[in-house]
């Protein structure tokens, strides 16, 4: 198994387990001090590092009892490093901090993490490595270190990626290490690829039949395929609804890119004026596309949705400025959003540029 070299000499860290932000005392003539981040394997489980991957733990002579008091594990081949993350505080003061690959789950992409500060000298990147762990060794006062005191300790804090904060604690008798934060790594983002995705738009034709009715009451039968054209006055409501078929994951939600009006079925000819634009209504428009949100209503699938009200326009002669007689089409860009841990796929309306941090599809 390997060892890795510490300030000129060959070392295998020894551990000590502590709970979660628990300290620990410093035993006389015991040095260095560590603590073992909670790993998602328990049991057995903790244990099941194939041969050609271990990373020895303790001296070579250790015992079975030792090597289970220093949280490690045992058997024929010797003492080796569980599945965790382990911290290292040394007396010189240098961290140590060993990274298993599967200390959570999903499993940590070792070549993915590093110190959130970069030396130039490459101070901060691994000491050694193997496909299931990382060995990281540096000074107390590089790579970012911040030091502050608290309660007669000196104390040195860092940060590994989003994932991991640790700290070492010194006093004139005590050393301390102190695994403070784990954070879950963030599952891996859904694989998209190109499909055929059905979207439906369609008018409702609801009626409000009693007093205090809202605009989403208006949403309970629509105008068929026989219904069309429909006869509107100028600035009626034009309720309009924009839906996606055949897919049932509740995740998914329906994004309206752009929706837009024409005096022709051709999407592309002129004139055309805006609705909506990144999910707003579009601001230069005096009567301004009401995007209404869309309840449960009794719908499966809420978020496969998207509902908004048109004040019902003509276009006029650009030269006579003469309203003219003739049909109104109103077509949309659709895509699909997946929403993940660090971000949703609500528009930020209020501004003329809204953004999405979403994955789309």
């Amino acid at each position: 198994m390997p060892q890795y070299q510490g300030g000129g000499l060959s070392f295998s860290p020894v551990l000590q387990e502590f709970p979660q932000q628990e300290m620990f005392q410093l035993q006389q003539g015991f040095s260095p001090e560590l603590s073992e981040m909670s790993s998602s394997f328990s049991g057995s489980q903790r244990c099941v590092v194939e041969q050609h991957e271990r990373i020895e733990c303790g001296e070579p002579d250790i015992s079975p009892a030792e090597c289970e008091d220093i949280s490690c594990c045992y058997d024929v081949h010797g003492c080796y490093y569980a599945k965790a993350v382990t911290l290292q505080c040394t007396r010189d003061g240098q961290f140590v901090l060993v990274v298993a690959r599967d200390a959570t789950m999903p499993r940590i992409s070792l070549d993915s993490i590093h110190m959130l500060e970069k030396d130039p000298s490459d101070h901060c990147a691994p000491v050694g490595s193997t496909a299931s762990f990382a060995i990281y060794q540096f000074t107390v006062s590089s790579c970012g270190t911040r030091m502050k005191e608290e309660s007669g300790f000196v104390i040195y804090e860092n940060m590994m990626t989003s994932t991991l904060k640790f700290q070492c604690r010194y006093s004139g008798s005590a050393v301390e290490a102190l695994v403070v934060e784990v954070n879950t790594v963030p599952p891996p983002p859904p694989v998209s690829q190109q499909g055929p995705l059905r979207v439906e738009l369609r008018l409702a034709n609801g009626e409000c039949t009693t007093k205090g009715c809202s605009d989403e009451d208006m949403y309970t039968s629509y105008y068929s395929e026989a219904d069309y054209p429909v006869t509107k006055v100028l600035r009626e409501p034009v309720y309009v609804e924009v839906r996606i078929l055949e897919r049932t994951d509740p995740n998914l939600i329906l994004v309206l890119d752009h929706c837009w009006a024409t005096s022709d079925p051709e999407p592309l000819s002129l004139p055309q004026w805006d609705l909506v634009i990144n999910g707003c209504s579009y601001e230069d428009d005096h009567y301004l596309t009401t995007v209404l949100p869309v309840g449960h209503s009794g719908l499966q699938y809420p978020s496969h949705y998207k509902r908004f009200v048109v004040k019902m326009f003509t276009f006029v002669d650009q030269s006579s400025l003469v309203p003219l007689q003739e049909r109104i089409f109103i077509h949309c860009t659709t895509s699909v959003c997946h929403p993940s841990i660090t971000g949703s796929c609500e528009p930020s309306c209020g501004s003329r540029t809204s953004e999405y941090t979403c994955k789309m599809f």
